[in-house]
């Protein structure tokens, strides 16, 4: 029955083979329109990851507290394995790895900016605003990722999906990490300044 469903309401070129699942000629995937909107996700978050990669330096270097500075240090080593990982997905998929300017995360980037520029040099302020522009790029990624392993799942991008729903899993990780930072001390700490 399943199948049924997916040869009939799909937008994906399927033929029956043997077994359950269908197969899917590899031409005919590359022109389907879900497959060039993932593909075009894919080059959304590769440009998003790279940015994020830049980012990330100015954030831990703007950071008060060594905790938060490790934090970003962590983090960027992990964006590091996030870009290897989507080249790895853009190959699994027979697609070359490209950007495609992320308008979203240039914004999230640049409010991140101007949270550093507002408040004060070594202010525990400073470290509130830091985690709170960090988990809005955060939150970006986990749901692009989010999105992106779903539709790896639909096409049958079953290696792809692993990739991708490793990498959702750590940045959430990462969020709550930054919550738990803020949570522990940065918050009260940034209260009691003048």
């Amino acid at each position: 029955m399943p199948n049924k469903i997916l040869e009939t309401n799909s937008t994906v070129p399927v033929k029956k083979g043997t077994g359950d699942k269908p197969t899917i000629n590899k031409d005919e995937m590359k022109n389907a329109p879900l497959h060039k909107f993932f593909v075009s996700a894919l080059k959304d978050i590769y440009y998003a990851e790279n940015a994020i990669l830049e980012a990330l330096e100015k954030m831990q270097e703007a950071a008060t507290t060594e905790e938060l500075k490790d934090a970003f240090e962590d983090h960027h080593l992990q964006t590091q394995k996030h870009v290897k990982r989507l080249e790895k997905v853009f190959q699994l998929v027979d697609e070359k790895p490209e950007k495609k300017e992320c308008k979203a995360i240039k914004g999230i980037i640049q409010e991140g900016e101007e949270v550093i520029k507002a408040t004060e040099d070594g202010s525990a302020t400073r470290d509130v605003a830091l985690i709170i522009a960090a988990q809005k790029v955060e939150h970006y990624e986990i749901a692009t990722y989010g999105g992106l392993a779903q539709l790896a799942i639909t096409m049958g991008h079953d290696k792809a999906a692993d990739l991708l729903e490793r990498t959702l899993q750590e940045e959430e990780d990462t969020d709550s990490h930054l919550t738990d930072i803020a949570e522990t001390s940065i918050n009260f700490d940034a209260e009691q300044e003048d």
